[in-house]
């Protein structure tokens, strides 16, 4: 072990490390591709002790910095069934990242989870389009062969179909099989089952916003396998434009438009990806011409009420039930839509994806979207047994065994590892087409309540500490209180602030019955923070 360790010390000389703090949040490290390199060699060491640490299972690598310009890169680890890295392995990567000693962060890793070192261990990797990508898979394979460990390069591959191959790779195919075509295989049977039970014909037609990224890559070998159902026309492919440039998910969410690129028409339907394919909105104009945004909570909802349609036909009984989470940034409507008109639970968890994944696992089937679109479904291997049931016990033609057989291609058709792109719009897709819906008929479901998003500078971040998932401040004191006095001079309205991750800003959220009283909540909240903590700079 010890030579081992000291034989990576010396590789690592070949990746310096610049003058740089690193910090692993959520989505790993995300900068200036030219401050990478060290990084990448080090997640591949960390990557090889993890592995060790989970009994041999492999652990996945992704090179990517989704949304960020071109010019950034990133990478982030993925766990045994595809989750992102375990929170408490977080500050080791930071450690590890910002080491002059690398060989004392990886004695202490090895100590502190006894980590038996005589394991084998497996890395697989992958990356999106960006050009600095081909060179840090090397730096990644330096680091999981400087310390032993066997190396998968998947090469240019969507970041949710990395997450898909390590949890299948460690089910021993049981999540499916762990290739590109396998993917495609399983998505696109679910689906073409999922068309053909509905009994409805017609080829939708759908604009795909690729964001010049990995997902319109993907799109286009995705769309063989999907038999003439879908009519996918795809727009910034990568052919021309640059990466995330005025397109994409991110720029579509932001803006509130649609991305350069893509000439659209009222009624037509459109789809944005971001760059590296793990969140997807829709949006199309109206007869007005007026943009509409149909959200990640769009999407929750409609799943979760689709569920729930199909769970009631089955008279199915879950112990832990269908439940659906959001973050404090879900729009106000959406909740009471959940709640009072679907009549299913909603929970809420901390902004991440990795506090509301957790959360939805405390549902037999737990939905959840980010508002960025980001989200996905969890199902107990329970739900699949008891659907199963269902079927073998009612002749094959009823609405019960029809509604279960859905249900279970449902389950295949939903990458649960992590939010996908591609499998969420093919989710959406069955829902439309089986409901005879246009996105004008879906949007109509509620209306979002207007929202302004606005942040602070202030001295120091860590002034502001909050509970109930982020929705009340606890500190500095007063604050809450006159956050409270404002909220209610407003109708329909609410407001929560809390502190950014990485810098010293904190994030204001305000919404209301009407536009310019959510613009007025959000500024006078936004003074409410600058004056009771510390804001620098000119006041809002």
């Amino acid at each position: 072990m010890e030579s081992s360790l000291q034989k990576a010390a010396e590789i690592s000389q070949q990746h310096p490390k610049p003058d740089v703090k690193f910090s692993y949040g959520t989505a790993g490290f995300r900068m200036p591709a030219e401050n990478l390199d060290s990084v990448m060699f080090r997640m591949g060491l960390l990557a090889v002790l993890r592995s060790k640490a989970k009994g041999g299972q492999v652990i996945g690598i992704v090179v990517t910095a989704s949304h960020n310009p071109v010019q950034d890169n990133g990478v982030k680890l993925v766990d045994p069934l595809g989750e992102m890295l375990q929170p408490s392995w977080e500050k080791h990567a930071s450690n590890l990242a910002n080491a002059e000693d690398i060989v004392d962060v990886l004695r202490g890793v090895l100590s502190e989870f006894g980590i038996d070192w005589g394991v084998p261990a497996k890395v697989f990797a992958a990356r999106d389009t960006r050009p600095s990508g081909g060179q840090f898979v090397q730096a990644l394979k330096d680091g999981v062969e400087a310390l032993g460990g066997s190396f998968h390069d998947y090469g240019i591959l969507a970041t949710p179909q990395l997450h898909y191959m390590v949890r299948c790779h460690n089910t021993s195919g049981q999540y499916g099989e762990a290739t590109e075509e396998g993917y495609y295989k399983k998505l696109s049977n679910a689906f073409l089952d999922l068309r053909s039970l509905s009994g409805k014909t017609g080829v939708p037609e759908i604009k795909l916003d690729g964001a010049n990224g990995v997902g319109a890559l993907k799109i286009k070998k995705f769309a063989k396998y999907l038999k003439g159902t879908l009519s996918i026309q795809v727009f910034n492919d990568g052919s021309s434009g640059k990466l995330n440039e005025k397109c994409g998910a991110d720029y579509v969410k932001l803006h509130q438009c649609a991305p350069d690129g893509m000439d659209i028409n009222p009624g037509d339907r459109c789809v944005t990806f971001d760059g590296d394919a793990d969140r997807v909105l829709y949006f199309y104009c109206n007869k007005d011409g007026k943009f509409q945004l149909m959200d990640g909570d769009k999407i929750a909802t409609l799943l979760v009420g689709y569920l729930k349609e199909k769970l009631d036909k089955t008279d199915v009984t879950l112990e832990r039930g269908l439940g659906i989470v959001q973050t404090a940034y879900a729009n106000g409507n959406s909740t009471a839509y959940a709640e009072k008109t679907l009549g299913v639970p909603v929970a809420c968890a901390k902004t991440g994806v990795k506090h509301v994944h957790h959360k939805a696992e405390e549902f037999d089937i737990g939905v959840y979207f980010e508002a960025n679109g980001h989200g996905t479904a969890l199902f107990r291997n329970e739900v699949a047994t008891k659907m199963n049931a269902v079927v073998e016990a009612e002749d094959a033609g009823s609405e019960k065994s029809k509604a279960a057989k859905q249900v279970l291609s449902l389950i295949d058709l939903v990458n649960q590892t992590v939010g996908d792109a591609a499998s969420d719009m093919l989710v959406v897709e069955s829902i439309l087409h089986e409901k005879g819906w246009s996105l004008d008929d879906w949007n109509a479901a509620y209306t979002d309540l207007p929202n302004r998003q606005r942040k602070v500078t202030i001295k120091d971040r860590n002034v502001i500490e909050t509970t109930d998932a982020e929705r009340k401040v606890t500190a500095p004191e007063g604050l809450q209180d006159e956050i409270d006095k404002l909220v209610a001079g407003y109708k329909s309205a609410r407001s929560f602030v809390r502190p950014s991750g990485t810098e010293d800003v904190v994030r204001v959220y305000a919404e209301a019955d009407r536009r310019e009283a959510a613009d007025s909540l959000a500024l006078a909240v936004s003074q409410a923070v600058y004056d009771l903590a510390g804001g620098v700079g000119d006041r809002p």
